[in-house]
C-alpha cells in the first residue's frame, strides 16, 4: 500500500482540483509522493487535451483592470472560458485568469492570438492554458482580449448569476468633464447592449441593408408610395436609436437620451467596449 494519508489526498486535491479516484490512483503511482503525484494528474490531463478540442465553453468570467498612461488610461479586458459554471467559480480557474490579465496588461497584446503566445514567469500563455485543462480536466480557452483607451477609462462589472464571477464587462472612455457620467453611461451600456457609439460610425453598408429592408416592409403594407420616403427614414430613425449609444433612451431616466445626458457635463464620450460571456 502506498505510503500516503487521507491529509495527503486532500491536500493534492485542493492544489489541483482532481477527482478523488483520480487523486487516489497517482498517490499510489507516485508512492505516495505529492510532487510525482501532481505531475502524473498534470501529465495525464494533458493526454486528454486532444479528445476535449471539440467541447464548447460556454461558461466563462470576464476579468478587468485599468491602467494610468503618461497619454491618459487603457482599460483591458480579457475574457476566459470553460465548460461548466462549476470550473468558473473554482478559486483556481479565476486565479489563473487574473494571470492571464496580467499578461495582457504587460504585454500590450490586444488579440487572443497574440496573447497565447506571450510568455509569464517562463512559460507562454498557451502554455499555462494547457496546463489548467490538465488539472482541472475540461476544456480552457482565453477567447477576447478587448482594449480602449481614452483621458479617463470607467470600468463597470456585472454578474448576472451572484454565484458566479462577472459575466459582462463594459469600458468607457471620455474626457474629464464626462467622466461625472461615466458610470451611469456604462451601466447603461451593460444593461441595453448598443452596437455603435453614434450613427456616423455603422457602416455604410448595414444602413444600406436596413433601408433595404424598411422600404420593402412598408410597400408590403401597402402605404401610399409619395409617403414611402418619409416613413422609411423614420424607421431608420427608430433604428439608430436602438443600436447607437448617443441615441438610446438613457436607463435612469428615459425621458432623455444618453447623447444629451453626456452632452449636459459638456464633455464627450469618446469610445466603449462591452463584452459578454459568449456573446
Amino acid at each position: 500500500m502506498a505510503n500516503y494519508t487521507t491529509a495527503d489526498i486532500k491536500a493534492l486535491r485542493e492544489q489541483t482540483g482532481a477527482g478523488m479516484m483520480d487523486v487516489k490512483k497517482a498517490l499510489d503511482e507516485a508512492e505516495g509522493n505529492l510532487e510525482k503525484a501532481v505531475e502524473i494528474i498534470r501529465v495525464k490531463g494533458l493526454k486528454g487535451i486532444a479528445k476535449r478540442e471539440g467541447r464548447a465553453t460556454s461558461a466563462g468570467l470576464i476579468a478587468a483592470q485599468v491602467v494610468d498612461t503618461a497619454e491618459g488610461q487603457v482599460g483591458i479586458l480579457v475574457e476566459t472560458n470553460a465548460e461548466t459554471d462549476f470550473v468558473v467559480k473554482n478559486e483556481k480557474f479565476i486565479n489563473f485568469s487574473n494571470k492571464v490579465l496580467a499578461a495582457a496588461v504587460a504585454s500590450g497584446a490586444e488579440t487572443a492570438e497574440a496573447l497565447a503566445q506571450v510568455e509569464i514567469d517562463g512559460e507562454t500563455v498557451q502554455s499555462l492554458t494547457d496546463g489548467m485543462q490538465a488539472v482541472i480536466g475540461e476544456k480552457i480557452v482565453v477567447s477576447r482580449v478587448a482594449r480602449l483607451a481614452a483621458p479617463k477609462i470607467d470600468l463597470y462589472l456585472h454578474r448576472t448569476n451572484p454565484d458566479l464571477p462577472a459575466q459582462v464587462a463594459v469600458l468607457v472612455g471620455t474626457d474629464a468633464k464626462a467622466a461625472e457620467v461615466a458610470h451611469d453611461v456604462a451601466m447603461h451600456i451593460a444593461a441595453y447592449s448598443p452596437s455603435y457609439l453614434t450613427r456616423d460610425e455603422v457602416p455604410a453598408d448595414v444602413v444600406e441593408k436596413e433601408r433595404a429592408i424598411a422600404e420593402e416592409t412598408t410597400r408590403a403594407e401597402g402605404k401610399p408610395e409619395q409617403a414611402i420616403a418619409k416613413i422609411v427614414e423614420g424607421r431608420l430613425g427608430g433604428f439608430f436609436k436602438e443600436i447607437c449609444l448617443t441615441e438610446q433612451a438613457f436607463a435612469k431616466d428615459p425621458k432623455t437620451t444618453v447623447g444629451k445626458v453626456v452632452a449636459a457635463t459638456g464633455g464627450e464620450v469618446t469610445g466603449f467596449v462591452r463584452l459578454r460571456v459568449g456573446a
